[in-house]
């Protein structure tokens, strides 16, 4: 794929490949190990305008930084309250923090139902007005959203430009409808019409699981960058190999993993978050369903290294 910089209002980053928001996923100890093996941009899981502004302990938890990560530091917020959105912008807790992505792309019932995430494509006006609300914080901001809410409404192109309209410096598309959920093809057609539509800079997203899926997605598309989501949970080695940096040792690389989340969060989150996180990563092994059995029968962090230790990957 072609990897160069990624301009976002006055940022810039090292290059075009993003991690994507994971709910439960991109904590700060993932985002770092995203970071060093070559993605350009990490953002952290989707923090709720709402918890910010009420200062909910567990919300603001999902913002923490380690002091050594050296990227553009991207918070992803949800909401549907303009004015709430722009405390949150605006607050403390958002300052360490260059770029705020506006997620309008959530597909999952308790957000979707609750007006928040990919509902708010459904009122363009009062995503538009989120938007604008979120800029007064000065900050760079960017939105990720779908290219509908269902099979025949494909309005990806109309809605990037409302968002571009309303002041997004980057937006992220992901190619299926809110009612896929995250199944189906990549309506990468509809994408491509979204990069048509608008000056900014226009992420693809979607199905990238490896250099092939990029280059496809990258083809097809004509984005400027892609947004690697789920792909990232099976093999966060990814982001070498679309940025062009040498695979690392996996074996190595997982038990860092282990020993940093371990250091950071504690003994009960490390073993429960990196068993799971363990599982994703002995997909396609011979005799993954066996070693997944050992995983998750691990009761502590010493025995789950043991176990990793283990296995030939």
């Amino acid at each position: 794929m072609n990897v160069h910089p990624l301009k976002i209002g006055g940022l810039t980053t090292p290059n075009n490949i993003l991690l994507a928001p994971l709910a439960g996923y991109t904590n700060a100890v993932f985002r770092r190990m995203c970071a060093r093996l070559g993605a350009g941009l990490t953002f952290t899981e989707m923090v709720s305008a709402k918890g910010l502004c009420y200062d909910n302990e567990k919300t603001k938890d999902l913002l923490f930084v380690t002091p050594d990560y050296e990227g553009v530091k991207a918070c992803q917020l949800f909401g549907s309250d303009p004015e709430i959105m722009r405390r949150a912008a605006e607050s403390v807790h958002l300052a360490p923090f260059d770029l705020i992505d506006i997620n309008m792309g959530c597909p999952m019932p308790k957000i979707y139902n609750n007006g928040e995430g990919s509902a708010l494509m459904a009122k363009p006006e009062l995503a538009a007005k989120i938007i604008s609300a979120c800029k007064k914080s000065g900050k760079n901001v960017s939105v990720k959203f779908r290219v509908g809410l269902e099979k025949g409404k494909i309005i990806a192109a109309e809605f990037a430009k409302v968002c571009e309209g309303a002041g997004a410096d980057l937006i992220t598309v992901h190619g299926r409808t809110r009612d896929k959920i995250y199944a189906g093809e990549v309506d990468c057609a509809a994408i491509a019409k979204a990069k048509s539509a608008v000056k900014i800079p226009v992420i693809a997203n979607g199905g990238v699981f490896c250099k092939a899926d990029a280059d496809r997605l990258l083809n097809e598309t004509g984005a400027d960058g892609v947004c690697v989501a789920r792909g990232a949970m099976f093999s966060p080695w990814i982001f070498a190999e679309l940025s062009g940096m040498p695979k690392p040792d996996v074996k190595r690389l997982i038990l860092t993993q282990i020993d940093d989340t371990l250091e950071l969060f504690g003994e009960r989150f490390a073993c429960v978050f990196m068993r799971k996180m363990c599982a994703f990563y002995i997909k396609g092994l011979s005799g993954a369903a066996a070693l997944r059995t050992r995983l998750f029968a691990c009761a502590s962090v010493e025995e789950l290294k043991e176990t990793v230790s283990n296995i030939e990957f």
